[in-house]
């Protein structure tokens, strides 16, 4: 018996548990793994210790810096010194800013959507997106078809290599309506996709998975790992929770899956028709990280800042990731969206090979022979089935987007995808576990 159990225990069940500790609440957490961290995890190329999952924080995810400055963890500026690599249309560019270099007139319709995309996010009440005056008519086009409308075939191909890279999927699976929401909860696209001021401006000392290995110790024996929970049953005065032939009663229940993974919970009373709507409309997105390390980061000494994209690479966007010292080098790189899906059926030295292809083709000859390679496939992890997130294809968010964060009796939900601010990303897992908590604080 305790006052509340978390379901999961990512950064959002993490937190959620912290505050609820911290008010003096008992506690349980429940994870299914036999680690922390979930869609944030630990890897190793080179022997050198790597994320393989969430990497980045931006200036304003404030909720995160609080988090790492309690645990004392500091950042590492992201590397962004030197001209990014750019192949679209079968040529190789490099350049420096946020717009490639597609022709001018294409610059300017790039630059003329982007601030268009940003003032009709703006008009998304962050809290019920689906009750704008356009929320009906944007909910049913598609990103693509919202490209379609751009003239420039070289804006439509930098857009699509931006819905790949944002949201690991592709534009014709994610609803406008959708991708303005999670633009709104960043403050713009250019948030989302740039380094300096932007979402990918540092890492974490230690790797985004080491904080969450120092929160996931100071829950100390309230978490309980390898505990899959399999049902939740509501009756008046208290919830009980099952994983693994084992039992907890709670007075609250927070549940912080993606709401893929809640759909496989067997909830009695079963839940109302549009939260389990939601959760089977909500498909994670496909991707696979990979890394290669090298002797030392030769790409610099060509005035290169490791950043790549391309529209058709396999693989797309990426970054120079190296230790601080500069004493090897390492470059990761993406395999997002219906790429993710072919390749996770290959076999890892298929992928291996086809990633340094194109560091090949990005960076040099000398990008073929690294001192190492890993990845990791998302697409394959049974207690994620995807990543960054859960998202949402056309008329989701119209018909079921209010059953995301509204509790269910003593049920409780959150999880990057019910974050208002930076969703998606750490930060929006955080503050959605802060959230959940204080409607629990105010529920007992």
């Amino acid at each position: 018996m305790t006052d509340v159990v978390v379901v999961g225990a990512g950064f959002a069940g993490m937190t959620a548990a912290r505050e609820l500790l911290g008010r003096g609440y008992q506690v349980v957490v429940l994870e299914a793994r036999d680690r922390v961290g979930g869609r944030v995890r630990a890897g190793q190329v080179a022997g050198l210790s790597v994320d393989f999952g969430g990497t980045w924080r931006g200036p304003t995810q404030t909720a995160l810096d609080a988090l790492a400055a309690a645990f004392g963890v500091g950042m590492i500026p992201q590397h962004a010194t030197g001209r990014r690599v750019l192949e679209i249309g079968g040529q190789r560019k490099t350049y420096r800013g946020l717009v490639p270099p597609i022709g001018l007139q294409a610059a300017w319709q790039a630059g003329t959507a982007i601030s268009n995309l940003n003032k009709m996010a703006r008009k998304l009440p962050p809290e019920a997106p689906w009750q704008a005056p356009e929320a009906a008519a944007w909910d049913a086009l598609t990103v693509a078809d919202w490209q379609d409308r751009v003239s420039s075939e070289a804006t439509r191909r930098v857009f699509d290599i931006a819905t790949r890279a944002i949201l690991c999927a592709e534009p014709q699976e994610v609803s406008l309506l959708y991708f303005l929401s999670y633009i709104r909860a960043a403050g713009s696209l250019e948030g989302l996709a740039e380094v300096r001021n932007g979402a990918q401006q540092d890492r974490m000392e230690g790797g985004m998975h080491g904080l969450a290995q120092k929160l996931g110790e100071s829950l100390g024996a309230n978490l309980v790992l390898c505990a899959p929970v399999e049902s939740i049953v509501q009756e008046p005065d208290l919830v009980t929770v099952c994983a693994d032939e084992r039992r907890w009663q709670a007075r609250r229940v927070i549940v912080s899956v993606p709401p893929l993974l809640a759909a496989e919970i067997a909830f009695s009373p079963a839940l109302p028709e549009k939260r389990q709507r939601l959760q089977l409309s909500m498909p994670m997105g496909s991707v696979i990280k990979c890394f290669a390390a090298y002797s030392k980061p030769f790409w610099r000494e060509k005035g290169l800042s490791g950043e790549a994209i391309s529209d058709s690479a396999v693989v797309s966007p990426v970054f120079d990731v190296s230790p601080p010292d500069g004493r090897v080098g390492i470059l990761v790189g993406f395999i997002d969206g219906a790429a993710a899906k072919v390749w996770s059926a290959r076999v890892p030295e298929a992928r291996r090979a086809e990633f340094l292809n194109c560091m090949v083709r990005f960076f040099g000859p000398e990008a073929a022979r690294p001192l190492d390679y890993a990845d990791y496939d998302w697409t394959t992890d049974p207690w994620s089935r995807g990543c960054y997130e859960g998202y949402m294809p056309p008329q989701v968010m119209t018909r079921y987007g209010e059953a995301l964060r509204e509790p269910v009796g003593r049920i409780h939900w959150a999880g990057t995808e019910t974050a208002t601010v930076w969703t998606g990303y750490v930060e929006g897992a955080i503050r959605s576990g802060q959230r959940a908590a204080r409607e629990v604080i105010a529920g007992l």
